[in-house]
């Protein structure tokens, strides 16, 4: 237990406690407390924590401030607030104004969520040392207000030391927004010269730029770090798997020539799931199996080892995994119904789900509702409407549990409760509105559809667009192409080369039968794909220009773009009706 760990920062403040405790603490036998803080160590190093509290609590009167630090710790790693609350209680002013015990209290409210207590006592604090400060950054963080870390930071009169450092970067990594950018390169351009051999500040700061996507400094302080250890080699290949950079991950793994820990596993099994193509499955599995037994009832390594090999299609490995964990915990179950679902084994995904006699957590809600849709089938649609009508109301107001809810009931035609659970959601994103218009499209409701299109006043994702191309394509009436045609004008110039997008309204343009900027668009893509062709190749037939298919063909040839199934389909009807012509003329 880090809290716990033998460091020389732990022994400089057993040094500082004892000092403090010598001066405010004269009546017990010193021999007497040191015994009792070598037995509650024992206890709470062998995670024995009620025990350790209930001998706290007998012996409270020979209690010094380092038995007390410790005892606090023991309630907030424990979860055991109440008890750490009471303890705060029965202090005297000279232990509460002890530095150490500060910092473990504001550890105390963090855990408890209590920012309100958390920040009053140490606003309290007179003299605000960097070990208080990283007390309330960490504690922030872990509550999911890295914002308030920078605020904060606006008010620190010292200069961070590197434990403060390491954190302040781990809150720009969390944020990565424009201010986190500006103050995480600040710090790092202002880092002391003495730090930039330090591991641990290298490893946070390379973990913030792999965050902002700044691949080029993170691997510049990677190169320059002279003591790497596996955390430092964890911290890049975590990079570049967040930065779907998989190749380059597992090209750093093969260099690694030191003891794998947990996380070297977790990230790598990630990364070769993400590649999952030949030399991924290679690697993937080999490392799979000489996997030291100690990390395979780790709950973190096996899930990804099971998404890893579901993402390879081999279900019957993952499942082998999933029996032989002793302690199963939601995370394993929604990683094999997650991956059925990718493999399309939805009812198998439903056996499962069935199976499961844990809370659900909103990932598996989201998961369940979109193997329903998938399957959308009699069971499917009864197990799903359960489901949602059983779904906690916090949940409800989760945009990726609710978005999936809609999808799932559109897939069921039921689209009057999607509108009901639509209605409900207080902060909608463009991806709820994005389910809502897919499902009219593919209920055929194209007005109401392009009704709530209307409606939207956030930016639109390049999903929506595509959403929006193919509803006017379907409608094709004068409203359709208005909007249409106007949204295509509008749309901004990095959509412009998304094949997806650029797909959808080629052929929106070729069923309105503006061919002339259906061609206009087609050029002025970069990068174009097999189905960037295909949809114009399509248009050409639909608007009986089927000769035309036969140039686009070649220039696929030239382009080295290999015809997919649809484009081979759309030449052959191009062929049919250059036939037929030939035929009729014949005649």
């Amino acid at each position: 237990m880090l809290l716990f760990k033998n460091s020389s920062y732990s022994i400089y403040r057993f040094q500082r406690l004892l000092s403090l405790y010598q001066k405010n603490n004269e009546t017990p036998s010193i021999s007497s407390s040191m015994k009792l803080n070598a037995t509650l160590k024992k206890l709470l190093d062998s995670k024995q924590y009620k025990e350790a509290l209930d001998l706290f609590d007998q012996k409270f009167e020979i209690c010094t401030d380092f038995t007390i630090d410790m005892a606090i710790k023991a309630c907030t790693i424990s979860k055991d607030y109440k008890r750490g609350f009471n303890i705060q209680k029965r202090l005297s002013s000279n232990s509460l104004n002890n530095p150490f015990i500060q910092v473990s209290l504001i550890h105390l409210y963090m855990g408890y969520g209590d920012i309100d207590s958390a920040t009053r006592l140490f606003s309290s604090t007179a003299n605000k040392s960097n070990y208080i400060y990283t007390a309330m950054f960490k504690g922030l963080i872990s509550n999911n207000m890295a914002e308030k870390v920078f605020d904060l930071l606006d008010e620190m009169d010292i200069k961070p030391d590197s434990f403060t450092l390491a954190i302040l970067f781990k809150a720009c990594a969390e944020l990565a927004n424009d201010r986190a950018i500006k103050i995480g390169r600040k710090l790092l351009d202002e880092m002391p010269e003495n730090y930039r051999n330090n591991v641990v500040v290298l490893n946070s700061a390379m973990h913030m730029l792999m965050k902002f996507g700044d691949i080029q400094s993170a691997e510049r302080i990677f190169r320059s770090n002279k003591k790497k250890d596996i955390i430092t080699y964890n911290a890049i290949i975590k990079g570049y798997v967040g930065n779907e950079m998989f190749e380059r991950a597992l090209d750093l793994f093969e260099q690694i020539h030191l003891n794998f820990d947990s996380v070297t596993y977790t990230v790598v099994f990630n990364a070769c799931a993400g590649l999952a193509n030949d030399r991924a499955m290679k690697i993937g599995k080999e490392l799979l199996a000489k996997m030291p037994d100690n990390y395979r009832n780790d709950n973190i390594i096996s899930t990804s080892a099971i998404d890893m090999l579901m993402k390879f299609g081999d279900v019957e490995s993952a499942e082998r995994i999933f029996r032989s964990i002793k302690t199963k915990n939601i995370i394993t179950y929604g990683a094999m119904v997650k991956g059925y679902v990718g493999n399309e084994m939805f009812e198998k995904a439903l056996d499962l789900f069935e199976q499961i006699h844990l809370s659900l957590t909103n990932v598996i809600y989201a998961i369940a509702f979109n193997c329903c849709a998938k399957l959308c089938n009699d069971r499917a649609m009864k197990i799903g409407k359960e489901l949602l009508a059983k779904m906690p109301e916090n949940y409800r107001n989760d945009n990726i549990t609710t978005n999936s809810a809609i999808d799932m009931l559109m897939k069921f035609g039921d689209v009057e409760s999607a509108e009901r659970i639509f209605r409900s959601i207080k902060a909608k994103d463009i991806i709820t509105y994005g389910a809502m218009v897919k499902g009219y499209v593919g209920n055929e409701m194209f007005e109401k559809a392009l009704d709530l299109f209307e409606q939207i006043d956030i930016e639109l994702g390049d999903v929506t667009y595509s959403i929006a191309f193919n509803c006017c394509a379907k409608l094709c009436n004068d409203r359709a192409m208005k909007i249409g045609k106007k949204l295509l004008a509008k749309m901004p110039e990095n959509y412009r080369n998304d094949n997806i997008t650029s797909t959808s309204a080629i052929d929106m343009l070729m069923r309105f039968g503006d061919v002339e900027s259906a061609e206009r668009m087609f050029r002025s893509i970069k990068a174009k794909g097999t189905n960037i062709y295909g949809a114009l190749m399509n248009g050409y037939n639909l608007n009986g220009e089927s000769w035309k298919c036969f140039k686009i063909f070649e220039e696929m040839k030239e382009k080295d773009v290999i015809p997919d199934e649809i484009a081979w389909n759309i030449l052959i009807g191009a062929c049919s009706k250059k036939q037929d012509s030939n035929t009729k003329r014949i005649d």
